[in-house]
C-alpha cells in the first residue's frame, strides 16, 4: 500500500499580525485511545450544557469574527447549534438554519429561522441540498463529535463553492467519550487536529488558523476556517 502524504496545514495566523506558515502536520489521532476511553464513558450524543462554556470577551470575538467571514445578506448553517447563535445582530441575513440535539434550546434561539433536532455523532448527513447555504459556523462544540470528518465534508457539500465554514473553540471542554483525543492535545494540537478534518474531508481550500483571543486575558479563543469546492470530492467520480 502506498504510504500517505500527510495533509497540510497552516499554522496559527493572528488577526494582529496577519501573518501565517505552511508545514507539513504529523498524522494525529481521531479517536480516544482506549486508556482515556475507559474514564470518559458518556453517551456520544452529548451535546454542552446550557449556560455558556467561555466567557463574554470570547463571545464577542466570535460574533467579530462571523461579522468578518460570513456573508452579508447570506443563507447560513448553524451546526450544533444551541439556544444562541453569536451571530452579529445587526445584520441581516437571508436564512439562519440551526442542527442541534435540545429542540427547546433551538426553539428558544432568536437567530434560528429554522431548526432540526439530530445527533450528528449518529448520523453525519445533512437533510439539505448540495449548493444549499452561503456560510457556515459550528461555535465551541467540534470536540463532542465523533466523526468530525464526516460532519466537516457534509457541510462542504451544503455550501455553495468558496462560501466559509467557521470552526471555532476555547480550552474549555467537558470530559466525554466523543472528545477523548481532543484532551490528549494542547491549543496548537487542536488547531492541527480541525486543519487535519477539513484536509480529510476533501472538499475544502483556502484553510486558515487563527487566534481571536481577546487582549487583557480572559478565556482563549481559536477559530479555522475553510472554503468550500462543493459537493463533489477532488477525484471523485460523483
Amino acid at each position: 500500500m502506498e504510504a500517505r502524504t500527510p495533509p497540510p496545514y497552516l499554522t496559527t495566523d493572528t488577526h494582529q499580525t496577519g501573518t501565517h506558515e505552511t508545514g507539513e502536520m504529523t498524522l494525529l489521532p481521531t479517536t480516544p485511545s482506549p486508556r482515556v476511553d475507559e474514564f470518559l464513558d458518556v453517551p456520544s450524543g452529548l451535546e454542552p450544557p446550557r449556560h455558556t462554556q467561555i466567557d463574554d470577551a470570547a463571545m464577542a470575538a466570535i460574533t467579530d469574527l462571523y461579522r468578518e467571514i460570513l456573508p452579508i445578506g447570506g443563507s447560513i448553517l448553524d451546526v450544533m447549534s444551541g439556544w444562541v447563535s453569536h451571530l452579529p445582530p445587526e445584520i441581516p441575513y437571508s436564512r439562519v438554519v440551526g442542527i442541534g440535539l435540545n429542540a427547546c434550546e433551538l426553539a428558544e434561539n432568536p437567530f434560528l429561522d429554522e431548526w432540526r433536532v439530530q445527533d450528528l455523532n449518529h448520523d453525519p448527513r445533512l437533510p439539505f441540498a448540495a449548493g444549499e447555504f452561503d456560510g457556515a459556523a459550528l461555535c465551541v462544540a467540534v470536540q463532542h463529535l465523533t466523526r468530525p470528518r464526516d460532519v466537516i465534508r457534509e457541510v462542504g457539500r451544503v455550501l455553495k463553492p468558496g462560501a466559509p465554514l467557521v470552526v471555532t473553540f476555547s480550552e474549555r471542554c467537558r470530559p466525554a467519550r466523543a472528545i477523548g483525543c481532543w484532551c490528549l492535545l494542547d491549543d496548537t494540537g487542536h488547531l492541527c487536529l480541525i486543519a487535519h478534518h477539513f484536509a480529510e474531508a476533501g472538499n475544502w481550500a483556502d484553510l486558515r488558523c487563527l487566534d481571536r483571543t481577546p487582549p487583557g486575558g480572559g478565556d482563549p479563543l481559536y477559530a479555522v476556517i475553510g472554503r468550500s469546492l462543493g459537493a463533489t470530492r477532488p477525484g471523485s467520480d460523483d
